[in-house]
């Protein structure tokens, strides 16, 4: 028999409220359930950022009704690809799955405007790094 499980993808950065709120939403959106995405943080924020919530929302995704939240042992031992939206980032456990490790900039007081072009080079490298496979 073989195994149908969906693997799990967990997009990780500071506050989860930008860029792996960004990175989840997208995969969800692009992967016609091939994945099952999750994000946390290491200091999560209070709430998601407006403006990249803004920003999927014009390609038709919801994501006002998320809340930030912490990374946990379990998150990284349940995760078969664990992508870090930010090089260095110091976890809580070893991932038990892959390690991808991304660059990009903390849209933390970015306007709509600016986060659009963020949006487009995230779905860019999930379509390169992941929906590749």
């Amino acid at each position: 028999m073989s195994d149908t499980r969906i693997p799990t993808v967990l997009f990780i950065c500071q506050h989860n409220a930008g860029r792996s709120q960004l990175g989840a939403a997208l995969l969800e959106t692009l992967a016609d359930d091939r994945f099952a995405a999750t994000s946390a943080g290491l200091s999560p924020a209070d709430e998601v950022n407006d403006a990249v919530a803004a920003s999927l929302a014009e390609i038709g995704v919801d994501i006002s009704a998320r809340v930030p939240r912490s990374v946990t042992p379990t998150d990284l031992d349940k995760a078969d690809v664990v992508v870090l939206m930010k090089p260095g980032l110091t976890l809580p456990a070893d991932p038990r799955g892959e390690v991808l490790e991304w660059s990009f900039p903390n849209p933390e007081s970015w306007d709509v405007d600016a986060v659009r072009p963020l949006r487009e080079a995230v779905a860019e490298r999930i379509r390169a790094e992941l929906l590749s496979r």
